[in-house]
Formats: structure tokens, C-alpha cells, sequence
């Protein structure tokens, strides 16, 4: 099993963007060492106070410069805010400074209605669904210059490293994201840490609506990938304390409160207690919103999400209030896991 990360630049504790960042930099460094596939930065608005991944475009920027081989991407960028074409340009750089190991991975969200007033995006279009696959494929045709000759867009051209040009996700949380995949013939990434509850059917909406893609960049056949939250630390009652702050931030969530990170200690006195530790087998219909445990226990939990789904690439969130707990938790899965390191 392939094992990546998505990071989302939480702001510590009396810290800053610039601190959020720095973690994340020390994050990615700390992937690509121990052997993960790709690593990930989120686009999220109007909480940088506690959130500071807000552009994946200029963040990615920046890891390309200080990583080697893992490869780089957006977990997601959020396609409705913007041009296909922007998109595409944007990726292009991207693929220039990190030749050959750029993800484009697309999605869409809509924000408080007072972001998407500041990003001039429209809320309501008749068909959603509709409007985004024809932007994922604007991107994917910008991106491998793939508009044929008298097309307006055929003269346009990005910027290009000669290597690989970058591959297109397509991401979401729910069938209608993997309608889309499967019908333009593209990649897909599932956010079970969203909504569990639809991982499975997903899934079978993307295989069962799968078609050869008639796309540059597209694929023959369907590769998935699922999204996790899961922190591991050396005991299973450890990695449940830890776990505890994901816990007490979905409540927090529920009631309105979203972007804050509780400290462990908040986090098992909001919820009353420290969680039960995950149990090492999950029941059929069982998918908890977020798993914990230790190396041996966690990699097994994770064998089986991913079983459940056909995937062999399992991509890693979490929501930790201390960054050392996260570095940490990402060792020690990889030792679980078997990653081999570089």
C-alpha cells in the first residue's frame, strides 16, 4: 500500500502563517525522506487565523524548492473560484519548478457567503455538476495543450517544464464528484474524512460510470485513492488521546465552530473522556470519521478502508494540535506501513 499526506497549515498555538508554513515545509521534507508517494497542501478561506492554507498555488511553490522527488499537488484547488485557464497556467509554473511530480488535484467548495463575495464566485449555477466537469476538462485540455487547431483556446499556451505534464485529479466527498471522475476518464481522490458514509458508494458509482478517457491525461481504466483522518502514536491508548482533538474539533464543528484545533487536554475534557481506542477490525458498514492507533493496528486499519474501496493508495489528514505529534505520527505509520525510505 502507497501511503500520501495532505496538509492543511494549521496555525499553532501563539504562532503565525509564517510558523504554519515552516511546519509545513519541515512536514513535506519529512514525507519525502521516509517514502511517501505525494504530499498535498489544502485551499481553505476565511479562517487563516487558524488555517493558514489558503493558496496551494504559492505554497507548492515554495516545497518544490525544497524537496527533490516526492511528488507535489493540491488537495484541492478549488475550481469554482476560479479560470480554467488561471488553473492551468498556475500548474504549468508549478510543473516548471518541480518537472514531472506536479498533482492537479480539482475540487470545489463553496465558503461563507461572505467569501465567496470576496472571491467573485457565483453560488448558485443552474447545473453544479455540469459547470464543474467542464472546468476539470478546460484544465486538463489547457494543461496538455490538447485544444485542436481554430479552437479560441488553441493558440493559448502555459508554461511547460518538457517533463511529465501535471496529473489531474479529480477530488470530492460524495457520488456526484465520482460521476464526474469516471465519465471524463480521470483519477479520483475520495475525502472519507469529509463524509465516510459515502466512501463505498463512491467508489462504485466511479467504477460502475468509468469510461476510457477521451481526455489528454486521462486514463484507460479507473485509479482511486482515499483520503483518511488517522494519527498513530506507539500505543493504541495513546494514539486515542491524540485522536481525541479530531473528535472534540468535529463537536466544535457541529455546533458552528469551524477552523479551531482544541489541545489534547481540551479536547478530552470537551468530550468528557479520551476516546475509546479504534478497534483493530473494523464491522462492514463500520467507517469512523477519524482512526487512530499504533503502527501495527493503524496499518491494518487502513488495509482494510482501503480494501473496502479497491484502492491501494491511502492519503493521510489529520487534525493534531501539536506539530511534533504529527511528525511523529507520520514516522511511525510509515515504519507500520513499510514504506521504504529515500
Amino acid at each position: 500500500m502507497d501511503l500520501s499526506i495532505v496538509d492543511l497549515s494549521p496555525v499553532p498555538d501563539d504562532g503565525t502563517a509564517t510558523d504554519a508554513y515552516a511546519n509545513t515545509v519541515e512536514a513535506a521534507k519529512q514525507a519525502e525522506r521516509l517514502g511517501y508517494t505525494r504530499f498535498w497542501v489544502a485551499e481553505h478561506h476565511g479562517m487563516a487565523d487558524t488555517l493558514a492554507g489558503t493558496t496551494p498555488e504559492v505554497l507548492l511553490g515554495h516545497l518544490a524548492a525544497e524537496t527533490d522527488s516526492i511528488r507535489l499537488g493540491s488537495g484541492a484547488v478549488l475550481l469554482n473560484n476560479y479560470s480554467p485557464f488561471k488553473v492551468a497556467e498556475v500548474f504549468g509554473a508549478l510543473d516548471a519548478l518541480a518537472p514531472g511530480r506536479v498533482d492537479a488535484g480539482l475540487g470545489r467548495a463553496n465558503g461563507s457567503p461572505a467569501v465567496d463575495s470576496a472571491l467573485g464566485t457565483e453560488r448558485h449555477v443552474e447545473n453544479p455538476d455540469e459547470d464543474h466537469a467542464e472546468k476539470v476538462e478546460a484544465v486538463v485540455n489547457h494543461l496538455y495543450d490538447a485544444y485542436p487547431e481554430g479552437h479560441a483556446y488553441g493558440e493559448l499556451e502555459i508554461p511547460r517544464s518538457g517533463a511529465d505534464e501535471p496529473v489531474p485529479w479529480v477530488l470530492g466527498s460524495s457520488p456526484s464528484s465520482a460521476a464526474i471522475a469516471a465519465e471524463l476518464g480521470l483519477r479520483y481522490c475520495f475525502a472519507a474524512f469529509i463524509r465516510p458514509q459515502f466512501a463505498a458508494h463512491s467508489f462504485e458509482e466511479y467504477r460502475e460510470r468509468f469510461r476510457p478517457s477521451r481526455l489528454a491525461g486521462g486514463r484507460d481504466d479507473p485509479r482511486g485513492m482515499v483520503a483518511v483522518n488517522a494519527v498513530c502514536a506507539d500505543t493504541d491508548e495513546e494514539a486515542a488521546r491524540l485522536r481525541a482533538v479530531a473528535e472534540a474539533s468535529f463537536k466544535r464543528m457541529q455546533r458552528g465552530v469551524v477552523g479551531t484545533t482544541p489541545s489534547v487536554e481540551e479536547a478530552i475534557d470537551e468530550l468528557g473522556g479520551v476516546p475509546e481506542p479504534t478497534p483493530a477490525t473494523l464491522d462492514d458498514d463500520e467507517w469512523p470519521r477519524a482512526i487512530s492507533g499504533s503502527p501495527e493496528t493503524l496499518s491494518g486499519l487502513l488495509e482494510q478502508l482501503a480494501d473496502r474501496v479497491g484502492v491501494d493508495e491511502v492519503m493521510i489528514q489529520h487534525v493534531v494540535s501539536d506539530h511534533d505529534d504529527a511528525l511523529r505520527s507520520h514516522e511511525l505509520l510509515a515504519e507500520g506501513v513499510g514504506l521504504a525510505p529515500r
